[in-house]
């Protein structure tokens, strides 16, 4: 596969993701809770998986010839601790501000990669870095948010879900895997289940609207484990962890035109002009002298 293929690929995972947090605010406002929301988001994202690869032959593999216990460990640690912890923080603070925490992600991978290869940023490196977090503040309208009744507990939730997404960008693209990228991914989601029904017993599936849990369920399962996990299973490893990281910041504009769209959240100029200034920092964070 070529690297613009992956490039691509990468680049749709991350949008999709983008996709999650006005859906899932559409779903708290339907009167359902982080804990019925997240164990249906990841139990459906899945079995979406698992589906996806009866009906793929070339992924039938047995999964415990490849790198199992890493790739698991990275479900545990890195989807499902992400999930937990983002679904949490959008019912704390508003879509716009659990985006900017999110987004932290784009400065710990690049951190976590120059710690692991004990180097400095490259120098184009840190002029995207720099566009993006100026994108960022401007396209989150930061200036106009009130801080002072700001929940403590929603702002470190959506810090941790930003180490949580940079723990799983990064440490996708060390694992070297021979498994199908669809395997790969099957093997990441269902490490995470079982700790996701240690937090949320499945219980919360024998509900009155369990039906419509279900459907919300398959709906985010889709946007946020199926499409951005198989994308990054099959991109990150062909263009490395800290290109994927400047690319991964398209799921801010992506987050807030859907704010715009679905749930009627106004944009302003300066928005606008910070959405511009990040996707300045993903061309230029794939320029080479």
């Amino acid at each position: 596969m070529g690297r613009w293929l992956a490039i691509v690929l990468v680049l749709i995972g991350a949008s999709s993701y983008g996709l999650l947090s006005s859906w899932i605010k559409m779903a708290y406002d339907q009167g359902f809770t982080d804990g019925q929301i997240t164990p249906a988001q990841m139990t459906m994202g899945t079995l979406f998986v698992w589906v996806l690869i009866l009906f793929h032959k070339k992924s039938w593999v047995n999964p415990f010839k490849g790198p199992w216990i890493k790739l698991g460990l990275i479900g545990i640690f890195g989807l499902s601790l992400t999930t937990v912890v983002y679904n949490i923080a959008l019912q704390e603070l508003d879509a716009s501000l659990c985006i900017i925490l999110l987004f932290q992600f784009t400065w710990m991978t690049i951190a976590m990669d120059c710690i692991v290869k004990r180097r400095w940023p490259k120098r184009m490196e840190g002029i995207a870095i720099a566009l993006i977090l100026a994108g960022t503040i401007l396209a989150v309208n930061v200036f106009d948010t009130n801080w002072g009744e700001l929940s403590i507990l929603g702002i470190l939730y959506g810090l941790l879900s930003a180490l949580a997404y940079s723990i799983f960008l990064f440490f996708t693209g060390q694992v070297v895997s021979t498994l199908p990228p669809l395997m790969n991914s099957a093997i990441m989601l269902t490490a995470a289940l079982p700790i996701i029904f240690i937090l949320y017993p499945p219980t919360v599936f024998v509900h009155d609207n369990g039906g419509q849990l279900l459907l919300w369920g398959l709906l985010l399962g889709f946007l946020g484990q199926v499409v951005p996990t198989v994308s990054f299973n099959i991109g990150i490893p062909k263009i490395g962890s800290a290109l994927a990281a400047m690319l991964g910041s398209v799921e801010l504009p992506v987050a807030i035109l859907a704010a715009y769209l679905l749930i009627g959240e106004p944009i302003s100029g300066l928005q606008w002009g910070g959405m511009a200034l990040i996707l300045g920092g993903i061309i230029i964070s794939e320029y080479k002298s």
